[in-house]
């Protein structure tokens, strides 16, 4: 599984960068939209999964970084997305930088002055940082029920990237395809013109 689920991603998106403000809460500021049901606290999510497994999506971002307010802002509002995370996910919003202690099964994690990081976020990278991968964001990280099998994708990420990404977890598609099959079948349902993700699952 491990083999299926670690990412090796080749390319990154480039495109203007866009800001666009937040709000403390995660939201994207427009009161009116259906939105993502971010999770802040890695207590409450622990009660959550405890109660009824479910993945989980954990969006790995910073205060200073542009490229994280941008996908907030242009892809974690798509109502079809916003709607298939709700179904299926726990969403986690992650300041990668945060300096308090997360307590996460019966371990604790401190800030590292050295990797200016919260031991939590290097926990879920730790992989993709042993393979080569950098400390950049944003960082979606996707992990299956009971918190099994870290996967970092980086880099923002469009609605149709996204989509797939999405739709291989949550749909179960990695129990039955190779990442090649499935992105070069896949048809976009929530997003028309967009381009579709570069890279790849490592062995693939």
């Amino acid at each position: 599984m491990k083999r299926v689920l670690l990412f090796v991603i080749a390319f990154w998106t480039i495109a203007p960068v866009a800001m666009a403000k937040k709000d403390p809460k995660g939201g994207t500021g427009n009161p009116g939209a259906e939105e993502i049901h971010w999770i802040t606290s890695i207590d409450e999510l622990q009660r959550k999964m405890a109660q009824q497994p479910k993945k989980v999506l954990v969006d790995m971002y910073t205060g200073w970084c542009g490229w994280c307010k941008k996908m907030d802002a242009d892809t974690y509002t798509n109502p079809a997305l916003v709607k298939y995370v709700n179904n299926n996910y726990y969403a986690v919003k992650l300041d990668a930088e945060r300096q308090d202690t997360i307590n996460f099964q019966g371990r604790s994690f401190f800030f590292a002055p050295e990797y200016r990081a919260n031991g939590f976020a290097l926990e879920l990278l730790k992989d993709y940082l042993a393979k080569g991968g950098q400390m950049s964001y944003p960082q979606t990280v996707f992990m299956l029920e009971n918190f099994q099998s870290p996967t970092p994708v980086p880099g923002y990420r469009t609605v149709a990237e996204m989509e797939m990404f999405l739709t291989y977890f949550g749909d179960n598609a990695y129990r039955r395809q190779p990442w090649d099959q499935y992105a070069k079948t896949y048809v976009s349902r929530w997003s028309k013109g967009q381009a579709a993700p570069t890279g790849a699952p490592a062995g693939h």
